[in-house]
C-alpha cells in the first residue's frame, strides 16, 4: 500500500529534484498561476532523487540497483498524492518500475469517501425481483376471482408450473409479470445500467495496492520522506550498464496539478568478475592425417537379376544424381585428392547366397563403371576450365595425372540390416519380432529366407524391407593436397574454449560454466564464481599459482563464505602483487565491506 501523510496545515506548492553527485537542479519551486496549473518560480528546498552507488557489483547472475527518493517535509500537502515512476533502461529495452507513491490525508479521506457514495448507489439497486411486484394487488386478484388458486398460498404441496397453468390458464411467471411494478423496473434497470459511470462519477481517484513499490519509508529528524528503492535485475549478455530516468505527477483527486519532467539519468554500471579474466588466447596440440575418409550409401534398383542401371526406375535418377553431386565435391575440393573410391553392393536375400554374391559382384562393377565414366567427364572438364586444382592453402598445383581407382565389393545378403530394420520396424508386432528372431537364429543363410516364406509378416519383409537391402555403399579414400607424411604435429586455436571465454564476456555465465568446467584453469574459477559455485571456483583457485587475480578472486569467495581473516589476507596480497586492487575492492561488496570495516585502504 501507499504510505499516507497528514499535515494540518496548508504549505507551499513546491517539488525539486537534484542530481546526488553533481547537486543539479531538475525541478524547481511551483506555485498555481490564475489557471490553476502549477508554475516554477525560484529555488528552494524540495524533493531530491538520489543514487546510493553508481559502481554496482554483479552477483549470482543478479545486480541490485539501489537509489533513494527523498521526499521533503515542505512539498506534503495533505490534499495531494505524488507518485514518482522510474523507467529503466537497459541495452536496447526499457520498461516501467513499480510506482512510488505518497498520499496525503485528506486525499485518502477523499478517495474512502468516493468509495463510500459508490456503495451507497450499488445498495440503492434491487437484486431481488419479488420487491418489483405488487404482492398486496396479486393476492386481492387471486383471491376474489380465483379462490381456489389462493388456497395455494397455504398448501406445502408442491405444485409445478405446467399443473398450475392447466388449471387456471396462467403462468406463475405471466401472473407475476403482469404485477409488476414497470416504472421501478425500469429505474432499477437504469441503475444497472450506470454502474461504470457512477463509479468514474464517486472514485475519482481509485485505491491502488498492488504494483506499488514502497519496500522502506524512514522519517529523518526535518519530517521528510526517505524511501530506499531497490530494483533487482537479471544480468544478461553484454550487460555493460543500466539507466533509470525518474518522472511522474502532483495529483489533486482525479485532477494532475503538476507534472514531473524527467529526472537525469541515474547511471549504474555494472562491475563483475568477469572483468577478472585471462585473456590469453589457448591452443591446442593437433595430430593431422595425411589420410582421410568419407563414405555414403544410396540405393539403386535394378530389374529382377539384372545389374544393368536404369536411371528412369523408381527413385534412381534422384539417387544418382546425389552421389554425382558428392562426387564432383569432392573433386573441387581444395584440400582433399581422391585416392580410390571403394564401391560395395548388396542384395536382397531372394535366392541363394551363391547366386546374389555373383549377382552384389556385377552390379558393384556396373555402378564402378557407370561413376568412373561420370568421373572422368568431371575431371576433363574441371581440366579444360582451369588446368588445375587449389591446395590447402590456396596454391595451384596441377590434377593427379592417373585415374582414380574404382574398386568393386560385394555384401550379397545384409542380414545384419535387416535384423536391425525389423527391431525398429512399427507396423510388426512384437510378437512377430519375436518370432523372426527365433526363426532365424543360428539357420545356415540360405535356409533363413526359405524358413520365412510361410510366416504371415513374409509379404512386409518383401515388399518393404527386402528393397531396403539393395544399396550401394561408396567410400572414398582421400588424402592431403601437398601432404607427403602420414602425420604433422601442430597447434590449433581451441575454438570451444574461445567460445567460452566470450561467453564471460557476454555475461552468459552458465554457458561459460558447461563448456570451461573441464579446464580447470582462472577462466573455469571466474565462470564458477560469477555463478556462485563457491566450492568449485575454490578448488580451482587453490590449484593455481597465487597471481594478483587469483588472490583476489580468493578474498571474494573467503568473504562470501565469512572467513574474514582469509579474504584480508587474500585482498591485501593481491594489493601488493597489483596495487590497481586497492581501487576495484571498493567496486566488489564481499571486499568493499571489509575496507570499511578495517580500514584497509588508509595506507594507500
Amino acid at each position: 500500500m501507499d504510505e499516507v501523510f497528514c499535515k494540518d496545515t496548508l504549505l507551499s506548492d513546491t517539488l525539486e529534484i537534484r542530481d546526488a553527485e553533481t547537486d543539479e537542479l531538475i525541478i524547481m519551486k511551483a506555485v498555481k498561476d490564475e489557471n490553476g496549473e502549477m508554475v516554477a518560480t525560484d529555488v528552494i528546498n524540495a524533493a531530491k532523487i538520489t543514487a546510493r552507488f553508481r559502481n554496482v557489483a554483479e552477483r549470482h547472475g543478479k545486480v541490485d540497483l539501489s537509489f533513494q527518493v527523498i521526499v521533503p517535509h515542505t512539498m506534503l500537502d495533505s490534499r495531494w498524492q505524488l507518485r514518482l515512476i522510474p523507467q529503466l533502461y537497459v541495452l536496447e529495452d526499457s520498461a516501467l518500475l513499480d510506482p512510488v507513491i505518497v498520499t496525503g490525508c485528506d486525499y485518502r479521506k477523499a478517495q474512502l469517501k468516493g468509495y463510500e457514495q459508490y456503495r451507497r448507489f450499488l445498495s440503492s439497486i434491487i437484486t431481488d425481483p419479488n420487491q418489483l411486484i405488487d404482492i398486496h394487488q396479486l393476492e386481492v386478484f387471486i383471491k376474489r376471482n380465483i379462490p381456489a388458486l389462493y388456497r395455494f398460498k397455504t398448501d406445502s404441496s408442491f405444485v409445478s408450473d405446467e399443473r398450475f397453468e392447466s388449471a387456471y390458464g396462467v403462468t406463475e411467471k405471466q401472473a407475476m409479470s403482469h404485477y409488476t411494478n414497470e416504472l421501478a423496473l425500469w429505474r432499477n434497470e437504469r441503475r444497472k445500467s450506470r454502474k461504470k459511470t457512477m463509479y468514474a462519477k464517486f472514485v475519482k481517484a481509485p485505491l491502488v495496492s498492488e504494483g506499488i513499490r514502497l519496500d522502506t519509508v524512514i522519517f529523518n529528524t526535518g519530517g521528510d520522506v526517505v524511501y530506499e528503492y531497490v530494483q533487482t535485475l537479471n544480468t544478461r549478455p553484454k550487460l555493460k550498464k543500466a539507466t533509470i530516468v525518474l518522472s511522474g505527477a502532483i495529483y489533486e483527486m482525479a485532477d494532475k496539478i503538476y507534472t514531473i519532467p524527467p529526472s537525469e539519468p541515474l547511471v549504474f554500471y555494472i562491475s563483475s568478475v568477469s572483468s577478472l579474466i585471462d585473456d590469453k588466447r589457448r591452443y591446442l596440440d593437433k595430430v593431422i592425417e595425411r589420410r582421410a575418409m568419407a563414405n555414403t550409401v544410396c540405393y539403386i534398383d535394378f530389374d529382377l537379376s539384372s545389374s544393368i542401371i536404369d536411371e528412369r526406375m523408381g527413385e534412381n535418377s534422384n539417387e544418382i544424381r546425389r552421389i554425382k553431386e558428392n562426387v564432383l565435391s569432392l573433386c573441387e575440393n581444395r584440400h582433399f585428392d581422391i585416392d580410390s573410391i571403394l564401391v560395395t553392393a548388396s542384395c536382397s536375400p531372394e535366392g541363394t547366397i551363391a547366386y546374389n554374391k555373383r549377382l552384389a559382384q556385377r552390379r558393384s562393377e556396373s555402378v564402378s563403371d557407370y561413376f568412373s565414366t561420370y568421373l572422368r567427364h568431371v575431371r576433363d572438364s574441371l581440366d579444360r576450365e582451369h588446368g588445375f586444382s587449389l591446395d590447402e592453402e590456396g596454391k595451384k598445383v596441377k590434377e593427379q595425372e592417373d585415374g582414380i581407382r574404382f574398386l568393386s565389393r560385394s555384401n550379397p545378403e545384409n542380414w545384419a540390416m535387416l535384423d536391425a530394420m525389423v527391431h525398429s520396424d512399427s507396423i510388426l508386432t512384437e510378437s512377430q519380432k519375436k518370432d523372426y528372431s527365433g526363426v532365424t537364429a543360428g539357420v545356415k543363410t540360405d535356409a533363413k529366407e526359405r524358413s520365412l516364406h510361410d510366416k504371415p509378416y513374409y509379404q512386409r519383409l518383401r515388399t518393404v524391407l527386402y528393397p531396403r537391402l539393395r544399396t550401394v555403399r561408396f567410400d572414398f579414400y582421400l588424402h592431403r593436397k601437398g601432404m607427403i607424411k602420414d602425420t604433422v604435429h601442430t597447434t590449433v586455436l581451441d575454438s570451444v574454449y574461445m567460445i567460452g571465454l566470450e561467453a564471460i564476456r557476454d555475461r552468459d555465465y552458465k554457458k561459460a560454466v558447461s563448456i570451461l568446467r573441464p579446464y580447470n584453469d582462472l577462466n573455469s574459477a571466474v565462470a564458477f564464481c560469477a555463478m556462485d559455485y563457491n566450492a568449485s571456483a575454490m578448488a580451482i583457485l587453490n590449484s593455481l599459482e597465487k597471481t594478483a587475480k587469483v588472490n583476489y578472486m580468493m578474498a571474494i569467495i573467503y568473504g562470501r563464505n565469512g572467513d574474514e581473516r582469509n579474504a584480508v589476507q587474500s585482498f591485501l596480497r593481491s594489493c601488493k602483487q597489483n596495487p590497481s586492487f586497492v581501487h576495484r575492492g571498493n567496486l566488489d561488496p564481499e571486499i568493499s565491506i571489509l575496507i570499511k570495516k578495517y580500514g584497509l585502504n588508509k595506507n594507500h
